[in-house]
């Protein structure tokens, strides 16, 4: 797929939008005082605009069926917004329902369920939410996900219970690279790579770093891992965008990535940064 330049097509594989408020999103601490506000698709137009990036993906922040109806709305008034990975009651029993209401909307192009924050390590491997997961084949819907690098292992199971099921990693899966700690994440990502209806987001790195003091020597020897786990083909380049704010500015996280792939072949290059999320997410 081409842009209107006949360049490959550069697609941001994940971003978020949203109305801020404190009740809706308590995760956003003092810490993180400048994502108290609201991100709109003015705002990411602005920013993609500016990076050279032709169109995205966005992405859950809240866990309700009425966000989900928002960012569709959104990315039906909205050119850039190629596809939206929303949420919705995977382990209900009233999912059929809800995704044939949802998917009226052809830009829904899969699901994500917190996984990071469940208290419960095991949820993904619950037989309910297992029999949710196969209810997304039926609608060609992917799954994106998201989850903490000591979650890696039940990860592993759960993909392995659908083969046919597309997945998408998303950030990684979230090492500590704050602490330069590389195994045994580095181990489990290679296992996990190993299955080829999985794929990796190259995305969050920054926020689970030093926010202050990261630098692209830090995170190389973590992409050095997913390159070798995944291969080129099976990676996207996201951006975290609003979240990355904290530590990295939209412009300078696409630099970073496009310094670390400079070397790789026009092809790999042309995956990572568009061709494979048009693929993996079936964006027109």
């Amino acid at each position: 797929m081409e842009n209107s330049k006949g360049d490959s097509v550069k697609i941001d594989s994940h971003h978020h939008l949203w109305q801020y408020s404190a009740e809706e999103y308590g995760w956003i601490d003092d810490a993180m005082g400048l994502l108290k506000r609201d991100f709109l698709p003015r705002d990411l137009n602005a920013v993609m605009q500016a990076a050279g990036i032709d169109g995205s993906v966005a992405v859950q922040a809240r866990q309700t069926v009425e966000e989900t109806d928002w960012l569709l709305s959104l990315a039906g008034e909205c050119a850039a917004i190629r596809g939206v990975v929303g949420w919705a009651p995977i382990p209900g029993g009233d999912l059929p329902a809800i995704l044939d209401k949802l998917c009226e909307r052809k830009k829904l192009k899969g699901l994500r369920h917190v996984l990071q924050a469940e208290p419960d390590e095991h949820y993904m491997l619950r037989p309910d939410f297992n029999a949710g997961i196969r209810t997304l084949r039926q609608y060609g819907l992917a799954y994106d996900i998201l989850i903490y690098e000591r979650q890696l292992s039940q990860a592993i199971q759960f993909v392995d219970r659908h083969p046919e099921q597309i997945f998408v990693l998303d950030h990684i899966a979230k090492p500590r690279i704050r602490d330069g700690v590389v195994e045994p994440w580095a181990s489990m990502m290679r296992e996990m790579g190993r299955r080829e209806n999985v794929w990796c987001k190259v995305s969050g790195l920054v926020t689970e770093a030093n926010w202050v003091s990261w630098t692209a020597d830090s995170l190389k020897p973590y992409m050095d891992t997913v390159v070798e786990a995944f291969g080129p083909q099976r990676l996207l380049a996201g951006s975290d965008w609003p979240v990355c704010l904290v530590a990295c500015s939209y412009a300078r996280w696409f630099e970073i990535l496009n310094e670390y792939f400079a070397s790789f072949s026009v092809a790999e290059r042309e995956a990572i940064f568009g061709g494979t999320a048009v693929q993996v997410y079936k964006l027109g």
